[in-house]
């Protein structure tokens, strides 16, 4: 798949969970249960034990069912780590220039993080395909839509304080897609070996983005 195919589908997609599994064997499990609830845009953090083996197992298990990213990368090193573990996008909560030259060098679609004006702009300049807003919490969709007045061409992806109940918002301000994290795949449930309660999650999530952008 091409860099713009990923980039494509992942804008079809619209929804990226993003995990930090408490366990290598507990954030497999925790995938599964979201694509049985229809979520297959999945980014395994490195915050997640052994994340480039757990990355490894997932691409294994479920090839072209899901579109696996890597994200919260903070070392320049984890770029080409993630690339080889099978990563297909690459995620930043961070703008910082050594990071994003790793990322770029990948050849993967890219999230950059950022929040404020110049953030964004930065990370744009420096290569992200989509500027990840992170802490979306922070702000919010009116942020967005005023971010849009000087960056009409930056595409934006929010992070953090996405709901169910408030995606409609983020796409009403024109967000490119939305990445959702413990609202879409809460730890204590996988602990709690409660996974049928995460599919049900995830197919709620589904639908409110498919009624969003309808």
């Amino acid at each position: 798949m091409s860099k713009q195919e990923t980039l494509n589908r992942l804008h079809d997609l619209g929804l990226v969970a993003v995990i930090r599994g408490p366990s290598p064997e507990l954030t497999v499990e925790m995938v599964a249960a979201l694509v049985a609830g229809g979520v297959t845009g999945i980014e395994i953090t490195y915050t997640t034990p052994n994340a480039a083996e757990v990355v490894r197992a997932l691409d294994r298990a479920f090839g072209d069912r899901i579109l696996l990213g890597m994200g919260t990368l903070t070392d320049p090193a984890q770029a080409a780590e993630a690339l080889n573990a099978g990563a297909r996008y690459l995620v930043s909560p961070i703008t910082d220039d050594a990071l994003a030259a790793a990322m770029v060098a990948t050849g993967l679609p890219l999230m950059i993080g950022a929040l404020t004006p110049t953030e964004v702009f930065r990370a744009h300049q420096l290569g992200s395909d989509v500027v990840k807003l992170f802490p979306g919490s922070a702000v919010g969709p009116d942020y967005v839509k005023a971010l849009h007045g000087p960056f009409p061409h930056i595409p934006i992806m929010p992070t953090g304080g996405v709901d169910e109940h408030n995606l409609a918002d983020w796409f009403r301000a024109g967000v490119w897609a939305v990445g959702a994290g413990s609202q879409l795949s809460p730890v204590k449930l996988a602990r709690e070996g409660k996974f049928d309660e995460i599919t049900a999650i995830a197919a709620r999530f589904a639908a409110a983005v498919a009624k969003a952008r309808t």
